[in-house]
């Protein structure tokens, strides 16, 4: 356990080692643990990213800046801090949860973390502790959308293709890689009626879905976007004059090809008509006669 160099990743060196040890022990290695010490940091995490954020966004109204708030100190938030300073190499656990892979578990990372911010209040105040947190949040804050309101990928990829009316996407877990303390997870997203299938990986499971998740929505935004609005074709042209007892095309209806014909239904219904007469029309110059079903007024609603 190298909390040296934890020290330095953080950028806080404890006056009080014992401060330290403490934050790094969960509730299995012994009674001195770190919960009491995670309860005070979950407070001032929350307090100084509610600064940072009512100071970065001035238009943002309070529903929104607490919606972004909860979205940014969630345990799946603090998991991927917490990675990012390796902070499972450093963490006192028992022995069962050593064999059961808890330096991986998110909900203990995430819970250490908090644990460290209250020790670092307590061992130099809250301004090193604001100081901690700031330098560890703002780039991620700087890659923030506050449109999408923090929203991680999975949340923002369903809500997508709900407002598309396409079914969720599917997740599976492809493979697994790496020792049994640094396993990476290789995770599918499929969004099936779109034919999309891309990949993604992590440092857990979850970790996995959000890369995937993220190369989805890119993928199904780009699908979107190349599929032009002029496929949904309305009902054939032809398809509608029928019903109304007319048979014709697109192309008679742009004069390329003869007259249209009456359907054969139509034609034996009027021929069966008692009033209808048959007509031979010998027009100049033409040298086959064509035939003009005339009928009578009173039966020109039926027809």
């Amino acid at each position: 356990m190298d909390v040296s160099a934890l020290q330095n990743r953080l950028g806080h060196a404890f006056s009080d080692a014992g401060l330290l040890q403490q934050a790094l022990t969960h509730r299995s290695h012994s009674s001195l643990h770190n919960e009491r010490l995670e309860f005070l940091g979950d407070s001032i995490l929350n307090c100084v990213v509610a600064s940072l954020l009512f100071d970065r966004y001035a238009k943002i109204d309070e529903g929104d800046l607490s919606r972004l708030r909860a979205n940014l100190v969630k345990q799946q938030s603090l998991y991927e801090i917490a990675q990012r300073l390796e902070l499972s190499q450093c963490l006192r656990l028992g022995e069962g949860e050593l064999k059961s892979g808890g330096f991986r578990r998110p909900s203990i990372l995430a819970d250490t973390l908090e644990a460290l911010f209250g020790a670092i209040f307590l061992d130099a105040g809250f301004n090193a502790a604001r100081d901690v947190i700031r330098a560890l949040y703002i780039p991620i804050l700087d890659t923030v959308d506050p449109k999408t309101l923090g929203k991680d990928a999975k949340t923002l990829l369903q809500e997508y293709l709900q407002g598309k009316k396409i079914a969720l996407p599917q997740y599976n877990v492809v493979a697994t890689h790496g020792a049994a303390h640094n396993q990476e997870f290789e995770i599918e997203c499929l969004v099936p009626k779109l034919e999309i299938q891309v990949f993604g990986t992590g440092g857990s499971r979850r970790a996995g879905e959000q890369a995937a998740a993220k190369r989805a929505l890119e993928a199904v935004q780009l699908a979107l976007v190349k599929t032009p609005s002029a496929t949904r074709r309305a009902k054939p042209r032809t398809a509608q004059l029928k019903l109304a007892g007319i048979a014709t095309s697109q192309s008679d209806a742009a004069g390329t090809d003869p007259a249209p014909e009456l359907p054969t239904t139509r034609q034996n219904a009027v021929k069966a008509d008692t009033g209808a007469v048959a007509v031979a029309d010998a027009g100049a110059g033409d040298d086959s006669p064509t035939l003009d079903l005339q009928t009578p007024a009173t039966h020109s609603k039926s027809a």
